[in-house]
């Protein structure tokens, strides 16, 4: 049963159509990668399953049965860490179960053991603001999956980092996702990014958007820290040729 089926769905946002007749699925403990244009509807496509923005046409299921953003809810991780400034880092990991509500001791007890592995021990009393920018990534990627959600649902995480750091969070993160498996869908704008994450991924047209390539990762893993294949070499090419001709560039 697939952990996650978009059948024809389409979504017009006051005058503009923005999705078109999109279809695309994740298995369960795949990493599945969306790449497309600037404005080409990828983050609306995670409003629809956050329940932002209303279903108007198609079908969203999860586990095989029909999206309900109440009862199935995904693990959500935009941009920004959205880390609030006024807490410190414990109760910043915490208020993701506590807004599901979990007690502040039950949801403290549940995040502690997960703080060494997520490089975060012995900080859990600092503030955002005295933390790197890595180490607020990882922060908001441990709050993300504490809420203990079905499908990780990642919106350029690593898209504000610096090129050095990025790099640095892209191979921690692959380590962490090889050892838990969680399902995830990542947004980005990075062809390297998709290719060395990704177990598969969608490329979407300019808006209204439309899946236009779904493509297999052929390397096997890991992947980041090791000297690129061939066949990898080959898929950036391709993916960068596909996005190219969308837009006469890939940004």
């Amino acid at each position: 049963m697939r952990a996650l089926a978009v059948d024809r769905v389409s979504v017009t946002l006051g005058d503009t159509h923005v999705l078109d007749d999109i279809s695309l699925h994740v298995e369960p403990g795949e990493f599945v990668s969306i790449l497309g244009p600037s404005g080409s509807g990828k983050s609306t496509l995670f409003r629809l399953l956050t329940g932002a923005v209303r279903l108007q046409s198609g079908t969203i299921a999860v586990d095989g049965h029909p999206l309900d953003v109440h009862q199935h809810g995904f693990a959500f991780m935009p941009q920004c860490d959205a880390l609030m400034p006024w807490r410190r880092i414990i109760d910043n990991l915490t208020l993701g179960l506590e807004v599901q509500g979990a007690a502040r001791r039950q949801a403290r007890e549940q995040v502690m053991p997960l703080l060494d592995d997520f490089g975060l021990a012995g900080f859990e009393r600092h503030y955002p603001g005295q933390l790197s920018g890595g180490m607020r990534q990882r922060a908001a990627l441990l709050r993300t999956v504490a809420q203990g959600r079905s499908i990780q649902l990642l919106d350029e995480p690593f898209g504000a980092l610096d090129a050095l750091t990025r790099t640095q969070m892209q191979s921690w993160f692959e380590t962490r996702w090889r050892k838990a498996r969680w399902t995830t869908l990542l947004v980005t704008h990075d062809v390297r990014e998709a290719v060395a994450l990704s177990d598969r991924i969608y490329v979407f047209s300019a808006r209204p958007a439309r899946v236009i390539a779904e493509l297999v990762v052929p390397a096997s893993r890991p992947r980041l820290g090791s000297p690129t294949t061939p066949d990898a070499h080959a898929l950036e090419a391709e993916l960068t040729d596909i996005l190219i001709n969308q837009t006469g560039d890939i940004s």
